[in-house]
């Protein structure tokens, strides 16, 4: 599916912001319904498909984060993230709780929004790049990983794992392009999210980092305070 296909579904009180903003991403290839509020957007998103939603957190009738919460019931497969005039930072894990696939603080570039929604968009059409292609087998961008043999296989080149480091590896390829807190991995993989189990992850993470430094589509990013997300694509 090409670019001009993408449909946007923006939220945007400010009526002289959202009319830029909607020229803009057109001028962009993208297809734009604007809506004033919550309320209105919501209405549209169950009447109409979106590969992509744009939220305003501040706005009448209905605020961004509701809107993304009654978004996320209708269809928790669609991206969207929140665009605000406040750097609280209450409101930016509020919005990660809540799956957004970013978050950006007013003002901010036009050309920098494009490039993000393009790549979320294009984050979430790969999320099929990592499948399962014969049994045991998992395709992880150019990795091929046995968990059942304990293998990361990058070419011809075998890196043997631990049954830890495959588990982790599982549980990570599992909920890829999420954000993941601390405590959810340490309490899945480890049984236990206490201090020395914490350090022990960190260690764990290192070594997977390096494992998977060979394919730039593979990134484990960190988030201070936040947790973990496996990104792929």
């Amino acid at each position: 599916m090409s670019k001009e296909q993408k449909h946007i579904l923006l939220a945007e009180d400010d009526v002289d912001f959202g009319n830029l903003l909607k020229q803009y991403l057109e001028m962009s290839g993208y297809t734009v319904v604007w809506k004033a509020n919550g309320l209105d957007a919501l209405n549209t998103f169950k009447e109409h498909p979106f590969d992509i939603c744009v939220f305003d957190v501040m706005m009448p009738k209905m605020d961004g984060f509701t809107l993304a919460e009654e978004i996320v019931e209708l269809n928790p497969e669609v991206p969207f993230l929140f665009l605000t005039a406040r750097k609280l930072k209450e409101d930016r894990l509020k919005g990660l709780k809540l799956g957004a696939d970013d978050y950006i603080v007013k003002p901010f570039d036009a050309d920098e929004l494009v490039l993000r929604i393009h790549n979320i968009i294009k984050r979430s059409a790969k999320k099929s790049l990592g499948t399962i292609t014969r049994e045991g087998v998992i395709e992880i961008g150019n990795y091929s990983f046995n968990q059942r043999r304990l293998e990361l296989i990058f070419e011809d080149e075998v890196q043997q794992l631990t049954e830890k480091e495959a588990n982790l590896i599982q549980f990570l390829f599992d909920r890829k392009n999420q954000m993941l807190k601390r405590e959810e991995i340490l309490n899945a993989v480890w049984k236990n999210d206490d201090y020395f189990s914490g350090r022990s992850m960190d260690v764990f993470i290192s070594r997977l980092r390096k494992y998977f430094k060979k394919d730039t589509s593979i990134n484990i990013a960190s988030s201070r305070g936040i947790g973990l997300e496996f990104k792929l694509g």
